[in-house]
């Protein structure tokens, strides 16, 4: 649940009622992600895992929405 509150001389005014002992927690607009390290380039972790997946036709790359989705082969082999 989201709920957009007003701030009053330091006091959080809600727009309803929450029970007395409610844990929450309070987010600042645009302070989502301070704070937070990037997890790295997408490109390295992709990198981690290719080739991870046994088993799979040799044209899967060039092909995958054939095997994925049933269309058509697009190589026509």
């Amino acid at each position: 649940m989201s709920i957009t509150a007003i701030v009053e001389n330091d006091t959080i005014k809600l727009p309803m009622h929450v029970p007395d002992g409610t844990r929450v927690e309070i987010t600042l607009p645009g302070e989502k992600d301070a704070g937070v390290e990037p997890a790295g380039n997408a490109l390295a972790w992709m990198k981690e895992f290719a080739g991870c997946i046994d088993g799979l036709p040799e044209d899967f790359a060039a092909e995958h929405d054939h095997y994925i989705h049933g269309t058509p082969k697009r190589s026509g082999r």
